[in-house]
């Protein structure tokens, strides 16, 4: 490992001293009164060749600096809106030099019109415009390629796209939805080549009424501008590939655009057997076809999905997966008045997991180290179909009034087969699963926004969900699942003499659960803004949340001969209705004043609960008031602290109160609790931003603490590898306290970052009626170096270290994940392109090493200068490494995972871009 960390040093060494070799040109920027111009351009042109060297922009002070190779002569050029100034030849030998400017007021707006267009980086107002040519150098393919040697822009590893440490909300093509803004088809899927220019936008509002009412200071978004050649013509690409050798492997990915002032369409394919996984099922559960909550009045009541446990694989990686995906996106002007548009996802994937788990059961014993353990041996076939459709229509007859209307459908058939082999002390048992799952959605949203006059704003914003799941699950068991709930015990120290009942004694216990939940929920607001002035204004809300659901479950058992044992007591069956609603009225003051937006406000909420179930009603009505505040410090355009404070109240759905045992997997079941009260969570936040344009320097800072009184906790009663959970509340808090932050910079043509993250929990239990303290440490520590010169290779080097820390009731586990890694780009010969990247993993706990991997792929493309056509061989996996790891935490136990991952594969691809 550390001849690896060497190597990677060493590189980002030779890279330090390639760019070494500069020197600076500083120096102000000034109007022709002399006072300072912040956020002009000055950009240094070779005056050999007139090709663009540096630029930089100024700060406050309109001070500027930029550095350019030694010896040589450039052109220096300064632009500001409006403004012009004549352009200075700077003569560079071995030593900094210092050159200022004065600008007078612009004569031509031809002109400027024509600088700003050719400008790196435009600031208007919150609105960043960045010239991708400026920031590229060819290698670039989708993107994600190009936003990560963006100044200010990062790519996570899921495909997210954030902005100064904020999550980017909304994507869009030439100011048009790409499929509802999702960044992660957009990041893997719009071609660089098209790209011309990049627009932030912060403090992003699409409703102009809202602009500056609502605080949007968390909302970004992204416009991507196309080059004209990619406009009123089809635009994209095909590609096709198959596996060389004995490799077996095959994709297909037709993509296509079409973008004119009147309408766009965007169709996505992708059929692979490599493990890219264009749309996961957490992609699904994700999607959530850009409806918000509505809720400003401080309720958190959420419709929590049937989850069946369904397994997912790492970073993409399993035994074998197969995919299939199509999607296309459409929008159109219909009239002056009136834009419709929408989107369609299907996603076919089969997946293959063979996964082996140690898990440590947390009980009452007063030795930690007599907890039990298990460990498992799962061969898990899953299969997800998945589709989503969303229709949008927009419309703005005048100015004062705009209208929205959206439908969003949902539906997925999973299926999941596991056979595994469960070893615990004394006992090694077969049992084999079966989930499946046919979820149903379709949410409606409707908006209207409406100006009376420049005083008085209204809105109106109403969604309704209707929810359908049926969730089944079986397991078939060696052993007497759950002795002493589905078995009377006659005496406890002679299972031999159990009675059983519901339970009929068979060679294998098969047993089913069959489920419903079927879900109404309507939210809908008022909102009235009264606007005193440019700094302050009042906002009057009323709203309410009405929901209805039906939750039908029963347990039966197959037996040897084939008959179904159905179990028909109330105990093992629910058939509850449940009601809630919150009627709520709110009122909000925000203004500035100074550097300072306050925003502080108060909601009145009543509650009316009704709980229908096993012949009786249970009837709750309460009231809460509940205080939330927003302040802002907005220190410069670009920096500032923001904190947030609100108390929230936590409501159950129906899936707690069900009284009937209800399963959860062949080892837990669950029995709801009537009488449930809601907990109350006080939540914090404080949050830094920084963006220095003038040294591309980034940084994020992020503090957020939550006290969670009466919250709903499980408690459990454990019996080996069994446990039974039961909601109540909880007489002692939970606590959550999460931190993070970032630092980036941007050295000449080297980009660094530094990224931390840490999050502490502790959870009070109940485990076999004894108070238990759950808590959970996590740390991550990142940092990463990327070039981005446009002749020679270009690297990105980088470091991570994740520490997992968990002690539950005395039971102390820690994990440790160190991760080099390092990523290749460089063109060579004539349209040679090798892409590359690796990185190795050491998986270890306090005393041993528990894996050592590593994961290596490459990438070389060839296309002639001008030519349609690109050639790629690709080998994935190169050491063709067997497993990876995976530890988790929860209050019932511990666990650490080993997966089995496809082995090393040839795959040869042709693209045609059209």
């Amino acid at each position: 490992m550390t001849k690896k960390i060497q190597i990677l040093v060493f590189l980002l060494g030779i890279t330090l001293a390639a760019s070494a070799q500069k020197v600076q040109i500083t120096g102000f920027v000034k109007d022709s009164v002399g006072s300072p111009l912040e956020m002009a351009n000055v950009i240094a042109y070779k005056k050999s060749d007139n090709a663009m060297t540096a630029y930089g922009i100024t700060n406050d002070k309109g001070k500027y600096k930029i550095s350019v190779p030694q010896n040589d002569s450039y052109i220096l050029k300064v632009s500001f809106i409006g403004l012009s100034a004549e352009a200075k030849t700077i003569n560079i030998s071995t030593s900094d030099v210092s050159a200022d400017f004065v600008m007078t007021e612009e004569q031509n707006s031809l002109d400027e019109v024509e600088i700003v267009y050719e400008m790196p980086v435009v600031v208007k107002g919150d609105t960043l415009v960045y010239n991708t040519d400026s920031f590229t150098n060819g290698t670039e393919k989708k993107l994600g390629d190009v936003l990560e040697k963006l100044p200010g822009v990062e790519v996570n590893d899921d495909g997210e796209i954030e902005v100064e440490g904020k999550t980017v909300s909304k994507v869009m093509v030439e100011g048009k939805d790409f499929f509802d803004g999702d960044s992660k088809l957009a990041t893997k899927n719009i071609p660089a080549d098209a790209l011309d220019k990049v627009e932030v936008l912060k403090n992003y509002d699409d409703v102009s009424q809202m602009r500056g009412l609502r605080n949007s200071q968390d909302q970004v978004a992204i416009n991507i501008k196309l080059k004209e050649g990619k406009k009123n013509f089809w635009f994209g690409d095909i590609t096709a590939g198959s596996g060389v050798g004995e490799t077996e492997r095959y994709l297909i990915k037709p993509k296509l655009f079409y973008y004119s002032p009147d309408y766009s369409l965007n169709i996505l394919t992708d059929f692979n057997d490599i493990g890219e996984v264009p749309f996961t099922l957490n992609d699904y559960f994700r999607f959530t076809g850009g409806f918000r909550n509505l809720g400003r009045g401080g309720t958190s009541f959420n419709i929590s999905d049937s989850d069946l446990g369904f397994a997912v694989p790492q970073n993409n990686r399993a035994n074998d997966i197969n995919t299939k995906f199509g999607a296309i996106n459409f929008s159109m002007s219909a009239s002056k008045t009136l834009d419709v548009s929408g989107y369609g996802i299907v996603s076919d994937t089969k997946t293959d997991l063979i996964t082996t788990t140690r898990r440590v059961y947390i009980d009452d014993t007063p030795d930690p180290t007599d907890n039990t353990v298990e460990e498992t041996f799962d061969n898990a076939e899953q299969r997800n179909k998945l589709g989503l459709l969303k229709l949008s229509a927009t419309y703005k007859p005048n100015s004062d009034l705009r209208l929205d209307y959206d439908v969003f459908g949902k539906l997925s058939k999973q299926e999941e087969d596991d056979v595994f082999l469960s070893v615990r002390e004394n006992v090694s048992e077969d049992i084999t699963e079966r989930l499946e799952n046919t979820p149903f959605s379709i949410q409606q949203n409707m908006n209207a926004y409406y100006t009376l006059n420049e005083k008085n704003i209204f809105s109106l914003e109403a969604q309704h969900l209707f929810q359908d799941e049926d969730p089944f699950y079986n397991a078939v068991r060696d052993e007497v699942p759950f002795r002493g709930i589905f078995t009377e015990i006659n005496d406890p120290t002679n299972p031999d003499l159990d009675t059983f009942d519901p339970l009929q004694e068979s060679t294998r216990y098969n047993i089913n659960q069959e489920k419903q939940v079927k879900t109404s929920k309507l939210d809908a607001k008022l909102d009235y803004f009264y606007v005193l002035n440019k700094k302050s204004n009042l906002n009057f809300t009323l709203g309410s949340i009405l929901s209805t659901q039906n939750f039908d479950s029963g347990i039966f058992q197959i037996l040897d001969n084939g008959d179904q044992n159905d179990f028909d007591t109330t105990d093992f069956t629910n058939n509850v209705k449940y009601n809630f609603r919150d009627v709520f009225a709110s009122m909000h003051y925000k203004f500035i004043t100074g550097i300072f937006t306050i925003n502080p406000g108060v909601s009145v909420h009543n509650y009316d609960l009704k709980d229908q179930q096993l012949g009786t009603t249970i009837d709750q009505n309460e009231w809460q008031v509940l205080p939330d505040l927003f302040i802002l410090a907005q220190f410069k355009k670009s920096e500032s602290l923001r904190f947030n404070y609100s108390i929230t109240a936590n409501y159950t759905d129906i899936n707690r109160l069900a009284s009937g045992y209800v399963f959860n997997n062949y080892n837990s079941l669950s029995q709801g609790n009537r009488n449930l009260e809601n907990g109350l969570y006080d939540n914090y936040s404080l949050n830094y931003f920084s963006f220095n344009m003038f040294n591309y320097t980034n940084i994020f800072a992020s503090v957020n603490y939550s006290n969670r009184r009466n919250p709903i906790k499980n408690t459990s009663v454990i019996n080996g590898i069994n446990r039974v959970n039961t909601p109540v509340n909880s007489n002692l808090a939970d606590q959550v306290l999460s931190a993070n932050g970032r630092f980036s910079r941007t050295f000449g043509k080297i980009k660094g970052n530094l990224n931390a993250n840490f999050s502490w929990s502790s959870f009070n239990n109940i485990v076999n009626n004894l108070p238990s303290e759950s808590i959970s440490l996590t740390q991550t520590y990142r940092t990463q170096w990327s070039t981005n010169f446009k002749k020679g290779p270009n690297f990105d080097l980088g470091y991570s270290i994740s520490v997992n820390d968990y002690d539950n009731n005395g039971t102390q586990n820690t994990f440790y994940t160190s991760r080099p890694f390092a990523k290749l780009d460089w063109s060579f010969a004539k349209g040679f392109l090798l892409k590359s990247s690796y990185s190795y993993y050491n998986y270890s706990d306090k005393e041993d090493t528990l894996n050592e991997y590593s994961f290596w792929d490459a990438d070389v493309f060839y296309q002639k200068q001008d030519s349609k056509w690109e050639y790629k061989f690709s080998v994935t996996n190169i050491l063709n490494t067997d497993t990876i790891n995976q530890d988790s935490f929860n209050e019932l136990f511990n666990s650490t995972s080993s997966y089995i991952v496809q082995p090393r594969y040839w795959i040869f691809t042709v693209k045609y871009n059209l």
